[in-house]
């Protein structure tokens, strides 16, 4: 009996492991190519697998490509809440979090261009993945955000599903500028600037001491 669930478990970590090994080609070859001009042809020679394999996996280019764009955003929302983890402080949770972001896409351009791909291929999808897994991360900080607020770190004349949304637009803007113009300045200096711009005015008297701690 053990044996058989040893060997079962083994066949799913395999199976785990191809699938992502598809994606992860997969995505950086759509976001060279296009979707348009990246075909399972392509995908399957790339990753020295054979076609039929492949479609066993996904069964159309659409589903593939799909699934890279859901997985890149389920890797951004995974290395944000990892960053989180170890420290108390929200206001350096939040302040960790903005770092892994940045980082994240700073490492992973191509899943920005996924993400615009995305946006211009299927508009029938309602929410793009971009926005279904912040919707996700806005769960997790709102808490952060309201606590911040009851501490009187943050100014407590604006709600905070506002406050989430002008950071949360903030952030958005930077990492498709950044893609678009290419980074003119470093990652580091790219997260000061972004903290001093998103917090400067949110940050009560009392609690501007939390923004020099977070650069």
């Amino acid at each position: 009996m053990t044996a058989a669930l040893t060997s079962t478990d083994s066949r799913e970590i395999r199976k785990n492991d191809r699938r992502r090994s598809i994606l992860e080609t997969a995505a950086r070859l759509f976001a060279e190519h296009g979707f348009a001009e990246c075909d399972m042809e392509r995908v399957s020679s790339a990753l020295k697998i054979a076609k039929g394999t492949l479609y066993l996996y996904f069964p159309t280019k659409q589903q593939l490509f799909l699934a890279c764009v859901d997985w890149g955003m389920s890797e951004m929302q995974r290395v944000v809440v990892e960053a989180t983890v170890g420290e108390s402080d929200p206001f350096q949770k939040i302040a960790r979090a903005i770092h892994a972001y940045l980082s994240f896409f700073d490492q992973n351009p191509h899943l920005v261009e996924l993400l615009s791909q995305e946006r211009a291929m299927f508009r029938d999808r309602k929410r793009g993945a971009y926005f279904e897994h912040r919707e996700e991360l806005r769960d997790i900080f709102r808490g952060f955000y309201q606590e911040l607020v009851d501490r009187g770190t943050f100014r407590n004349d604006l709600p905070v599903e506002r406050l989430l949304d002008s950071i949360g637009a903030l952030l958005y803007g930077t990492m498709l500028s950044t893609n678009a113009v290419g980074r003119t300045i470093s990652l580091d200096e790219q997260y000061r600037a972004l903290m001093a711009t998103g917090f400067g005015g949110l940050l009560t008297p009392s609690g501007r001491e939390h923004l020099g701690h977070a650069q």
